[in-house]
């Protein structure tokens, strides 16, 4: 016995659905019907790409590459458009010298001085990351040394540098 015809689900149907089954037109139901009848759509074997995440050192990578850029000033130099290296003229004997650092104005810097100042920035992070290597457990002593050592001097290195440079570019600081 066949399920008699509910009279809510025929009024449900949306004003489209009915108007479109409906028609009076016969033109609709050609172009509904003739194109369909010979035509099929292929079959496709697609599949859903597979997105694999970076690995950690990928990201590790890409963040330092970013943070050497912003520190070194990569935004500034394409903006301003400063010279590589300055010179400076020596008054004794009237040679011109190169000035990697350009002096007096904390808001300036010349290409390489800003890369050479990122440069130190990102020796000392990496330093830390050393330093973080050094502490675990499962390493041989020998590494663990090597790796506290390489660390440390990483860190003290771009210290030094890193004051060097700005008693360059400022004379008088903390003096």
């Amino acid at each position: 016995m066949a399920p008699k015809p509910d009279s809510q689900s025929a009024s449900a149907a949306t004003p489209a659905d009915a108007s479109s089954q409906f028609s009076m037109d016969p033109m609709f139901h050609i172009l509904k019907v003739i194109p369909y009848s010979f035509l099929r759509p292929p079959r496709l074997r697609l599949k859903f790409p597979s997105l694999s995440l970076p690995s950690p050192m990928t990201v590790f990578s890409l963040l330092l590459l970013t943070y050497f850029m912003v520190v070194s000033g990569i935004v500034y130099d394409v903006i301003v458009e400063p010279p590589g290296i300055g010179s400076t003229q020596d008054p004794a004997t009237g040679s011109v010298r190169p000035v990697v650092f350009l002096p007096g104005r904390v808001n300036g810097q010349y290409i390489i001085e800003g890369l050479s100042s990122g440069f130190m920035f990102v020796l000392g992070g990496i330093g830390i990351v050393l330093l973080d290597l050094a502490l675990d457990k499962n390493r041989a002593k020998s590494v663990k040394a090597s790796y506290a050592t390489a660390g440390i001097s990483s860190i003290v290195i771009a210290y030094v540098m890193s004051t060097l440079f700005i008693r360059i570019k400022i004379p008088a600081y903390l003096r």
